[in-house]
């Protein structure tokens, strides 16, 4: 396995919203290498309990071997969609502390030839955060029908050529199967007009492509629905995404459960305006640029 790189976007903000204590119980959502629950680890000694999920083999490897020395950890390899169902088999009732979300794909994933998430390196299209599902890019490109490929080109990439590289890949694929991450990449190309951009072509589309295959933005809304439940009164909720359709999904559900909209709701929204990356953390990890961060607390 190549070294897993990841850089934790605004690990500090992110970590401290949780107003980390010893003695609560808090959740990381989206291990990835361990950047996020090492700080939290350290913080809530000795008597906070930190669970960590991801679905990613190569994450979890590499998180054990950075938090093997914390014993207040536990790793656990599932979708943060079903940390409730976890924490109930565990008879932990509550999420005391807070839990924090950081969305998307990790450095690692888009950067590693072999995964299949990146145009920049030939690997055979793939893009699974979880290597063990059965789904993959290779199965959206090849089967999916031409008005499907259209809309999450467009929905999830905001791909202003949507129509064009659909139409592409489906007359590329009735004469044989679309099965690398260049040859996609190269179609994209090849069936879109040349523009000055600092953009990639093939970025959107890819972009769009890893979303459907993880099923990210339905994810997104099932996790927040299912974790608002395990919280106690005071625990905070705090999320970073990275692009517009993941950010509004946070936002709205902040909205949707804020008691200051709604009679009913459960949510004291702490962010009116969402966090971003300072200059310095910029400088460090460029693609920190389009990171959001927005936290809430529990107040009943």
């Amino acid at each position: 396995m190549a070294e897993f790189k990841h850089f934790p976007v605004m690990a500090k903000e992110a970590t401290e919203a949780l107003c980390l204590e010893s003695g609560k119980v808090y959740v990381d959502a989206t291990l990835g290498g361990g950047g996020y629950s090492a700080i939290i680890a350290k913080k809530i000694l000795p008597d906070g309990k930190l669970f960590s999920f991801d679905v990613d083999n190569d994450a979890i490897k590499a998180a054990s071997e950075r938090l093997q020395g914390f014993k207040n950890v536990k790793i656990i390899k599932d979708s943060h969609v079903n940390i409730r169902e976890h924490l109930n088999e565990m008879g932990v009732e509550k999420i005391t502390g807070g839990v924090v979300y950081d969305f998307g794909a990790s450095f690692y994933q888009l950067t590693n030839g072999e995964r299949g998430f990146s145009f920049q390196k030939d690997a055979p299209l793939d893009m699974r955060f979880n290597q063990d599902a059965d789904f993959s890019a290779y199965d959206v490109v090849n089967g999916y029908r031409e008005d499907d490929l259209v809309r999450i080109f467009s929905e999830y990439g905001e791909e202003r050529f949507s129509k064009r590289i659909a139409k592409a890949i489906v007359e590329t694929r009735r004469k044989s199967p679309i099965e690398t991450t260049s040859e996609l990449s190269d179609l994209i190309i090849n069936s879109t007009p040349r523009i000055k951009s600092k953009i990639h072509p093939a970025t959107r589309v890819f972009q769009a492509i890893r979303i459907e295959v993880n099923g990210e933005l339905e994810n997104i809304k099932d996790t927040l629905r299912n974790i608002l439940p395990v919280l106690e009164t005071g625990a905070i909720i705090s999320a970073v995404t990275f692009h517009s359709a993941e950010d509004r999904i946070v936002k709205n559900f902040f909205r949707d459960n804020s008691a200051r909209f709604h009679e009913d709701g459960k949510l004291e929204i702490l962010t009116k305006k969402p966090l971003t990356a300072t200059e310095e953390e910029l400088k460090i990890n460029p693609p920190s640029r389009s990171a959001k961060l927005r936290f809430a607390k529990v107040i009943k």
